[in-house]
């Protein structure tokens, strides 16, 4: 028996997208709420989400779900990490909290909305954390807060079972989304004692998946490995900024505005490639950052 890796946006999609019980004790076990006011039902949602004036741009997420007390959760999964995936978290997460009301409607109608991003990528460089959770706080009393937006990142490559002091059910849920690999056989007897995850892994069955299911699963692993190309190209070159572990791999030269310039330019020539390699629209612009409008005229 064969099972697939729940990060490949196919299975993660079928695992959290179709079992309601496995995302309600998924978002239980990773959200600071459930303690409180645990997530009881959900409702899924349409994954994309619309601007309030057409010409804008829409984006797509990966789960959009609210619970029976309003509260909408955000769920994202992201092999690698870039600065446009940092801001299409905001811009996603700050469009739904404003959509809920329409003109005329009090403000007391808004409800909270969460936005859980899984990257399974070290970003933070300068920490050991493996969950980050940002809210809006006074700057000088920071245990005065603004609720209504929270964002929590879960940095997976730093989530260590033998270091972390979390509840029994996060690590159980973290370790299956680390520990399980492409074509995995053996599933530790301890994920299988949660009946939700036990759940969650017979969906990843391959044998469960049809032909055209297991092509596209295999589609956007080729997608992570050309996009982990190009990155890895353009570090070489010198083309991008980015530090590791606190040293300075290449160089952009020039003012801000070439630096603007070259990350745009690096942007279109992977969408070129991705789209002359036959990638889907949606595929293009998550990976990209680019626009619908903009990938359409590459």
């Amino acid at each position: 028996m064969y099972y697939l890796d729940p990060k490949n946006d196919v299975t993660f999609k079928k695992v959290f997208g179709q079992h309601p019980r496995v995302l309600i004790s998924f978002l239980n076990a990773i959200l600071p709420i459930a303690t409180e006011n645990p997530i009881a039902e959900i409702e899924y949602m349409p994954p994309e989400i619309l601007p309030l004036i057409p010409k804008l741009k829409n984006t797509i997420v990966d789960i959009r779900c609210r619970d029976h007390n309003g509260r909408q959760f955000l769920v994202e999964m992201q092999l690698l990490w870039t600065d446009s995936f940092q801001s299409r978290i905001l811009y996603n997460t700050c469009k739904v909290f404003s959509q809920q009301i329409n003109k005329g409607n009090p403000f007391e109608m808004l409800s909270p909305v969460y936005s859980i991003n899984i990257i399974n990528q070290s970003f933070s460089r300068q920490t050991k954390e493996w969950m980050h959770h940002y809210k809006l706080s006074h700057q000088t009393l920071p245990d005065r807060t603004m609720d209504g937006i929270d964002f929590i990142l879960l940095e997976l490559p730093n989530f260590i079972p033998e270091n972390t002091q979390s509840k029994r059910l996060t690590t159980l849920w973290l370790r299956f989304l680390k520990e399980i690999k492409n074509r995995t056989t053996m599933i530790p007897e301890e994920l299988m004692e949660v009946p939700e995850i036990a759940e969650a892994i017979e969906a990843l069955k391959e044998s469960s998946y049809s032909k055209k299911e297991l092509e596209q699963y295999e589609r956007y692993w080729d997608i992570v490995r050309t996009q982990t190309a190009f990155v890895q190209d353009a570090l070489k070159k010198g083309k991008i900024e980015g530090k590791i572990e606190g040293k300075i791999e290449g160089k952009i030269e020039g003012k801000v505005e070439g630096k603007l310039e070259g990350k745009l330019e690096e942007k279109i020539a992977i969408g070129r490639n991705l789209k002359s390699n036959g990638f889907s629209l949606e595929d293009i612009c998550k990976l990209t950052g680019l626009t619908r409008d903009e990938v359409n005229l590459l």
